[in-house]
């Protein structure tokens, strides 16, 4: 058999090279990541409103192929570029697992750890909501509000998330509370 594809492909059964022509000794022995995976876990793309089915393939707990849903309504197993290179939001190279904070006026970003920048955040939003709370307006109704605090969610949330979201903004007095899959 001739080593070349074309030759193969002219001289073999395969005229369309859709088979055994193409085939060589290398790529005849790869393996799909998703033959290796101890399970599959269904999820949704994270990209945009749309919300098209994935199957998230999981071997010794760490995602290792991630591929569009044929039983999803929505998309029936198919992904947009940016959906089908989600796999680089679990494991690319360039994924930041460090909470960075650059200072007022600073040039450069520092690295804090969780429990510091979650302290930050909440001292803020109290003393934000501290700042801006509103009893009555300006008319004397009763408002118990705060227009300091808004919320613009995204698309990427799924509706238990943005449930609880909600749910924490108008706690916090918050009325300005929009996700941007309406908009």
């Amino acid at each position: 058999m001739p080593r070349w594809p074309v030759l193969r492909q002219l001289e073999g059964a395969d005229r369309t090279g859709r088979g055994a022509a193409v085939r060589s000794e290398r790529s005849g022995g790869l393996r799909a990541r998703t033959a290796t995976a101890d399970k599959v876990v269904k999820s949704v793309c994270p990209y945009c409103a749309v919300g098209c089915g994935q199957d998230v393939f999981v071997k010794d707990a760490k995602v290792v192929q991630i591929e569009g849903d044929p039983d999803s309504p929505v998309s029936r197993g198919r992904l947009c570029p940016k959906g089908a290179a989600s796999l680089q939001l679990t494991t690319g190279e360039a994924r930041c697992y460090d909470v960075l904070y650059r200072r007022p006026y600073a040039g450069d970003w520092e690295v804090l750890d969780l429990d510091t920048a979650m302290g930050m955040v909440a001292d803020r939003v109290i003393a934000t909501r501290r700042a801006t709370w509103q009893w009555e307006d300006e008319g004397g109704a009763r408002t118990r509000r705060t227009l300091g605090i808004a919320s613009l969610g995204g698309a990427t949330l799924d509706n238990e998330e943005n449930y609880l979201m909600k749910k924490l903004y108008t706690a916090l007095g918050a009325i300005q509370i929009e996700n941007q899959a309406r908009i």
